[in-house]
C-alpha cells in the first residue's frame, strides 16, 4: 500500500532500558508503525554496580539502538514513507552525561576506555556523586556570591550534570586526562545524527542546560568559573569548554548527515531537532495544558508543570527540580518534580519475592533445563499483576503498615539521594501483598508531597495527566494514586507518548509547523480514560498519609546522612544470656 500524505516524521525515545522510534503521520499524529530494542549490554547488568548505586550505560547500546529502530521502523511502514520523512527528534532520560574528546566522541567508544564506566553514560539514576553534591549545595550558600542552586529548587542533586562530572574526575586520573568536554544524552545523538565533528559547535538543550546544569540566562550561562574552581580546581578551565548558548526543542540542530543518510536510507535534507528529556517531550505528547501536572510514570517519575511567565511574576520555586523558561515550551516557565523510583520499587520488591526461584528451583535437578527456564520467566511475569490483584482487595484500615518511597533516594521535594526506603508496622501476619500494598501507597504519597510542594509556592494545579507504561499496566497503581491525591488522573491514550511528544517536535524543527503548540493540537492523540477517587478511601488515606510524613521526618531527621548516629550500634556489646 503506498500512503499519500507526504510528511512524515520520526521520535525517538530512550528510556533506562530501551529505546523506542516511531514514524508518526505529521497532519494527524497517526502513528504508522514503530520499533523497540532493549540495550543489550545494560540488560545484562554490565558496567553497573547497584550495591553503589552505580549505573553507567555504554554508548554502543545507543548507537545499536538509535539505527535498529529506525530500520525497523521503516521497513515496517507502509511502502514510500521512507522517501517522507521530514524530521528526527529525540528525547532521551537525564541528567546522563558523559566525558568526550574533542571531536565530541564518548571516551567509551575509544579502544582505551571502551571497557571503562567512568568512560560511559552516567545514567539518571547513578548516585555515586552524593559527597560532591553535598560540597556544591554547602558552598552555594556560604561562598558569598551567587547561589547557583537558585532556579533549581534550592538544592542541587546527585542525578545532575555537576555532581556527576566532579565524581568522575576526582575518581579516573585516566577520564580526567582525556576528557576534553561533557555532553548530555540528549545533546549527543543530533549532533551525531547531522555529523557534525566539533564539540565546540554542538547545539546544546535548554531543557538539559537549565535543569540539571545550572544554566540561567540571569548567570549569563553556566555557573561562574571562580565558584567551579573554587568547588574544586580540577574544574578549572571546564566551563569555556562547554556552551554559553542554549536552544529550545523547536529548533533544528542541522539535517542528517551523509554517513546516517546512507545508513538509514534517508535524505540528507532529513531536519533534525535539539534533544530534550523524556519528560518533558512526554508532556508535550500528552498534550500539557498550563497548571497541569503532567506525570510520567516509569521506573521513576517525572512531574512536569507549565506556566506563563508573566503569572508567575518573577517567583522562585522552592523544593523542586528547576524552573526554566522554554523547557517544555517556548515562551512557557517549565517547572519539574519528581520520584527518584516509582516502578524500580515495584522491581525491587519482585525481586525479592523470586530469590528462591532465582537460586533454589533453577538449581533443582529434577527439572529439566527448559521447563525450568520457562517456569522462571512465567511465575516472575506474574508477581506484581497478581500481587496487584489480590492487594486491590485487601481492605484499607489507618493501622495498615506504612513504607517510604526513598529506595533511591528523594528527587522532589527537596532533593536528597542519601535518603533511603523504610517500611514500618510489619507482623507476622504482614504477607507479601500487604506488603506489596504498603510500597504502593508509599509511591502514591511520594506523589502526593509534590503536589503539596507547589501548592504551598503558590503554584496551582487545574489538573493531573499521567503517561507511560505504569499507566497501562497498573490500573490499581493509578486507581491508589487517584484516591491518594483526591484528584481525577487524565491517562494519555499514546502507547509511545513520549515519542509522540518527540515527534512533535521534529515537525515543528522541520517547518510542519510554525509553533509546538499547533504540531500538538494537530497531532495529539487524546485521552482513553479518566481515574475519579474514590471518596470512601479518601479519609483513610488521610490517615495513612499523616503517618507517612511522621515516618519520613523520624528517618530523615534521626537517621540520614551522619555516620556518629550508628555508632553505638557499631561497637561491641556484652550481652548476657
Amino acid at each position: 500500500m503506498t500512503v499519500e500524505v507526504d510528511n512524515f516524521v520520526i521520535g525517538i525515545d530512550f528510556g533506562t532500558d530501551s529505546v523506542r522510534s516511531v514514524i508518526v503521520n505529521s497532519e494527524n499524529g497517526e502513528m504508522v508503525s514503530s520499533s523497540v530494542f532493549y540495550y543489550p549490554r545494560w540488560n545484562k547488568g554490565l558496567h553497573c554496580e547497584p550495591i553503589k548505586n552505580q549505573f553507567r550505560q555504554h554508548p554502543l547500546d545507543y548507537l545499536d539502538g538509535l539505527e535498529n529502530t529506525i530500520k525497523k521502523a521503516i521497513k515496517e511502514a507502509p511502502a514510500g514513507i521512507g522517501q517522507n520523512i521530514r524530521g528526527i527528534s529525540v528525547d532521551t532520560t537525564g541528567s546522563t552525561p558523559v566525558a568526550v574528546d574533542q571531536q565530541g566522541t564518548p571516551l567509551a567508544l575509544l579502544p582505551e576506555f571502551q571497557d571503562n564506566p567512568n568512560a560511559m553514560f552516567v545514567l539518571w539514576k547513578d548516585h555515586t556523586a552524593l559527597k560532591e553534591v553535598d560540597e556544591i549545595n554547602q558552598l552555594s550558600k556560604t561562598w558569598g556570591g551567587v547561589d547557583y542552586t537558585k532556579y533549581v529548587g534550592g538544592l542541587y542533586s546527585s542525578e545532575w550534570f555537576w555532581s556527576k562530572i566532579l565524581h568522575i574526575l576526582r575518581k579516573d586520573e585516566q577520564i580526567r586526562n582525556a576528557a576534553y568536554s561533557w555532553v548530555e544524552h540528549c545533546d549527543w545523538i543530533p549532533y551525531l545524527l547531522t555529523g557534525e565533528r566539533n564539540v565546540r559547535r554542538m547545539k546544546r538543550s535548554r531543557c538539559a542546560a537549565g535543569h540539571k546544569a545550572m544554566w540561567h540566562p540571569e548567570f549569563k550561562g553556566l555557573p561562574g568559573e571562580e565558584f567551579l574552581t573554587k568547588l574544586d580546581p580540577l574544574l578549572k578551565g571546564l566551563r569555556a569548554q562547554l556552551y554559553d548558548e542554549t536552544y529550545t526543542s523547536d529548533k533544528s540542530a542541522g539535517k542528517l548527515s551523509k554517513l546516517w543518510s546512507d545508513k538509514l536510507g534517508l535524505s540528507e535534507d532529513v531536519v533534525i531537532g535539539i534533544g530534550a528529556f523524556d519528560a518533558h517531550m512526554g508532556a508535550v505528547g500528552a498534550e500539557i495544558e498550563p497548571f497541569y501536572l503532567t506525570k510520567v510514570m516509569g521506573t521513576s517519575t517525572c512531574d512536569v508543570l507549565i506556566a506563563p511567565s508573566d503569572e508567575l511574576n518573577n517567583k522562585v520555586i522552592k523544593g523542586i527540580c528547576g524552573q526554566v523558561d522554554g523547557s517544555v515550551i517556548p515562551g512557557m516557565i517549565g517547572l519539574e518534580a519528581g520520584q527518584s523510583a516509582f516502578g524500580d520499587i515495584y522491581s525491587w520488591f519482585s525481586q525479592v519475592l523470586s530469590w528462591p526461584l532465582r537460586n533454589v528451583l533453577y538449581n533443582s535437578k529434577r527439572i529439566n533445563p527448559e521447563d525450568k527456564e520457562a517456569l522462571l520467566n512465567e511465575v516472575i511475569d506474574e508477581i506484581i499483576p497478581s500481587l496487584s490483584k489480590v492487594a486491590e482487595k485487601i481492605s484499607i484500615h489507618d493501622t495498615d503498615p506504612v513504607a517510604l518511597d526513598w529506595f533511591n533516594g528523594r528527587r522532589t521535594p527537596d532533593a536528597n539521594q542519601g535518603l533511603k526506603g523504610t517500611l514500618s508496622g510489619l507482623t507476622l501476619g504482614s504477607d507479601a501483598p500487604v506488603i506489596f500494598k504498603s510500597l504502593v501507597q508509599a509511591t502514591c504519597f511520594g506523589a502526593r508531597k509534590i503536589v503539596e510542594q507547589f501548592n504551598s509556592e503558590g503554584i496551582k494545579i487545574d489538573g493531573i495527566i499521567a503517561l507511560g507504561g505504569i499507566t497501562k499496566k497498573s490500573p490499581y497503581v493509578m486507581q491508589t494514586l487517584a484516591d491518594v491525591l483526591n484528584q481525577p488522573i487524565k491517562i494519555a491514550k499514546c502507547e509511545q507518548t513520549c515519542a509522540l511528544g518527540a515527534a512533535m517536535f521534529a515537525a515543528t524543527a522541520a517547518g510542519l509547523y510554525d509553533q509546538i503548540d499547533d504540531a500538538k493540537e494537530k497531532m495529539g492523540n487524546g485521552f482513553e480514560k479518566t481515574y475519579f477517587p474514590r471518596p470512601e478511601n479518601v479519609s483513610t488515606y488521610n490517615k495513612l498519609y499523616t503517618k507517612y510524613n511522621a515516618l519520613g521526618d523520624f528517618i530523615e531527621n534521626d537517621f540520614s546522612g551522619s555516620e556518629t548516629k550508628f555508632d553505638s550500634f557499631k561497637k561491641p556489646m556484652n550481652i548476657d544470656y
